[in-house]
């Protein structure tokens, strides 16, 4: 009991009780990082996924038409290239 685990500067994983088969751990961390048990957070993202209205394959297809406008937007930026295509 008492030994701990950090992650980064500010989450500290400290294990607060043995018995038997069970281990328990507390968590310390600031307020502003949300801490979840696993299951809890999965019904948060399904609730979430449905109050948006969007199933998986419509946010895929954000996903891609959104990558790919930030891909073709990349290579706009780019300089032309003076030596592309001319004869020497």
């Amino acid at each position: 009991m008492g030994e701990a685990i950090r992650i980064g500067d500010d989450i500290e994983v400290v294990v607060s009780a043995v018995d038997k088969n069970k281990v328990k751990l507390g968590i310390n961390s600031p307020r502003h990082i949300p801490i979840y048990r696993e299951e809890l957070y999965r019904k948060i993202q399904q609730e979430n996924q449905a109050a948006s209205g969007l199933g998986e394959e419509d946010m895929k297809h954000i996903l891609e038409s959104f990558l790919s406008g930030w891909i073709n937007s990349a290579h706009d930026d780019e300089e032309p290239n003076p030596t592309s295509g001319a004869e020497e």
